[in-house]
């Protein structure tokens, strides 16, 4: 918004800092009940959220030490459960947070089996698609979790991992006891407490949204590209 009178002022949105446009008078720039922020000042993309979503920036200060958590137990609290697919909140959750979109793909269950992960930061994209050999839906659903935060270079940032796995889901965030690949789930376990700030969400598969879709069409087509020809 190019204007002389408009000012940014610091103040906290979803546990993230963030500039809110204010007037002179200090009163924010508002419209139908929303006020206009953006994550960095510099940046041209600027985004109008519900203005009781932003709160004082001292706000930050009385979380809790659930980004930091002593035990994998401890981090259930820090994890979101479902989030709706392609929403506004998905657009802005990507602009300050690395989102990691993950799926696995099995053809037989146990069968020919490939992972597809998309990783988003800012402007920049990440696809990894590849081929685990045999396995089972539920081991290229942690495969494709393990290989998207292992690319991950900063585990210090906001990182958001999206998966349409019930499974994946349960054993890793809610507690599940796994009966199977023990092994697996104990190596993402340990991968996630490197992590200062991790939330994993889960959302409904083929339901349009685009970053699980794109996951999907990755992991499908590691199986297509490893398929014997006819």
């Amino acid at each position: 918004m190019a204007d002389e009178n408009i000012q940014w002022k610091r103040m906290a949105f979803k546990k993230n800092k963030v500039w809110m446009a204010i007037q002179k008078d200090d009163d924010p720039v508002e419209k139908n009940g929303k006020v206009l922020i953006k994550y960095q000042r510099e940046q041209e993309y600027e985004y109008w959220v519900h203005k009781n979503s932003i709160k004082p920036l001292d706000s930050l200060d009385s979380k809790t030490d659930d980004a930091n958590p002593k035990s994998f137990k401890d981090a259930k609290k820090r994890h979101l459960k479902t989030e709706k697919p392609d929403g506004p909140d998905e657009a802005l959750s990507c602009a300050d947070t690395i989102c990691i979109y993950t799926d696995g793909a099995s053809s037989g269950n146990p069968g020919p089996s490939g992972i597809g992960v998309l990783l988003c930061y800012e402007e920049h994209e990440k696809e990894i698609s590849k081929y685990i050999g045999t396995a089972t839906n539920n081991i290229a659903e942690l495969e494709a979790i393990r290989a998207g935060l292992l690319a991950v270079k900063g585990p210090a940032l906001p990182v958001n991992v999206y998966t349409d796995s019930s499974y994946a889901y349960g054993v890793l965030v809610q507690g599940w006891k796994a009966k199977k690949n023990k092994e697996l789930v104990n190596q993402i376990k340990e991968i996630i407490n490197r992590f200062k700030n991790l939330k994993f969400i889960k959302v409904k598969g083929h339901a349009g949204n685009k970053g699980n879709e794109k996951a999907d069409f990755l992991a499908t087509s590691a199986i297509k590209a490893h398929a014997p020809k006819q």
